[in-house]
C-alpha cells in the first residue's frame, strides 16, 4: 500500500507514521452524497456511518442500506466504522433489548464492509451510582462483544460522559472485566475533559493496549465546549506524538461537533467541518502523521 500525504496536510514531509482518515458522515451533511464528496475533498477515502438523509443507523432496513452502499461505491468511499447508539439506554433494559439491536447493525456493518462497530456503556438511574450498576454493564457488554466475536466484527467502545464508562479507570474496568478481543477502545479526548480527565495524561498509558480507534475532536475544560484540534484542554497533541511513538496505524475519524451536540451526537456543517479537519491536519503533520488513502 503505497502512502500519500493528504490534501490536508499544510506541508510535504517523510511521515513517521501512516494513518487512515476518516470522519462522521452526517457531522457534514443528512445527504451521504454530500457527505462523501466534503470527506474526498478534504483528503479522506473512508467514512463513519453515523445515519443517513436523517435515519439513525439503528433503524436502517435492508433498503436504505443497499443504497447507502451504492452511493458510497460510486464515490470510491469505505466505511471505517458504524457509529451506532448501542449501550445509550437505562442499563435497566434486559440483556437481550441491545444485543438485539447489535444484531440488526451488525449486518448493516456487514453490507458496507466496516470492521468497527462503536457502542456506549450504559445509563444509570438517577438514585443509582456507577458502582451500583457496574456488574450489570460489565453483563450487558460480555453479551454484546459475544455477539460481535461470533460475527466477525470488532465493538469499539467510546468513553462519553453520563455512561459508565466516562474515565479512563472505568473504561479499563469494561475492557479487562469483559476480556474479549472484540471489545477495544475508541479514544475521545474532548469526551475525557468534559468528565474533569486530562486525557492523555490521565488515561493514554493505561488504555493504550487496548486502543483501536482514534476519535479525533477537542474540548475546554472550564466549559466543556468542543472546539478544534489543539484549540483546548484534550492534550491532542501529546496524544497524537504518543500514538506515532508506539507504531499507531489505524483510523483517525473527526467529530468535531462544533454546531451543535445531543444524545445521539452532533453537527457541524461542510464549513466548520473543514475547519476541523485542517486544524487536527496541522497537529497532524506536526507530528510527522501522513494520511493514506485506504485502509484495513
Amino acid at each position: 500500500m503505497t502512502a500519500t500525504t493528504t490534501e490536508l496536510s499544510p506541508e510535504s514531509t517523510t511521515p513517521a507514521a501512516t494513518w487512515v482518515l476518516s470522519g462522521f458522515g452526517d457531522e457534514i451533511d443528512p445527504d451521504p452524497s454530500v457527505q462523501a464528496t466534503v470527506l474526498l475533498a478534504l483528503g479522506a477515502h473512508h467514512i463513519e456511518i453515523r445515519s443517513a438523509w436523517g435515519v439513525n443507523v439503528a433503524d436502517f432496513d435492508d433498503e436504505t442500506t443497499a443504497k447507502l452502499a451504492a452511493i458510497l461505491k460510486e464515490k470510491g468511499m469505505k466505511v471505517s466504522a458504524v457509529a451506532s447508539p448501542i449501550g445509550k439506554v437505562d442499563v435497566s433494559l434486559p440483556v437481550e433489548h441491545e444485543v438485539g439491536r447489535l444484531r440488526r447493525i451488525i449486518k448493516v456493518a456487514k453490507a458496507l464492509d466496516a470492521p468497527y462497530i462503536r457502542v456506549f456503556s450504559f445509563y444509570r438511574g438517577e438514585d443509582q451510582s456507577q458502582d451500583d450498576i457496574r456488574d450489570a454493564v460489565i453483563e450487558r457488554m460480555a453479551a454484546l462483544a459475544a455477539e460481535a466475536q461470533a460475527a466477525g466484527v470488532i465493538l469499539v467502545h467510546e468513553n462519553e460522559k453520563d455512561i459508565y464508562g466516562d474515565t479512563p479507570e472505568r473504561v479499563l474496568d469494561i475492557v479487562q472485566g469483559v476480556d474479549s478481543p472484540a471489545l477495544r477502545v475508541a479514544w475521545d479526548n474532548a469526551n475525557f475533559v468534559q468528565v474533569g480527565n486530562k486525557p492523555f495524561t490521565d488515561g493514554y498509558a493505561m488504555l493504550r493496549p487496548y486502543l483501536e480507534y482514534f476519535q479525533v475532536k477537542d474540548a475546554v475544560a472550564a466549559t466543556g465546549t468542543v472546539v478544534p484540534s489543539g484549540q483546548g484542554d484534550g492534550e491532542l497533541d501529546e496524544t497524537i506524538a504518543a500514538l506515532v511513538a508506539d507504531g499507531y496505524t489505524g483510523f483517525a475519524s473527526l467529530e468535531p461537533h462544533l454546531a451543535e451536540a445531543h444524545h445521539l451526537g452532533g453537527f457541524s456543517g461542510p464549513v466548520a467541518f473543514g475547519e476541523a479537519a485542517r486544524a487536527f491536519a496541522t497537529l497532524a503533520a506536526k507530528n510527522g502523521v501522513s494520511f493514506v488513502p485506504v485502509g484495513r
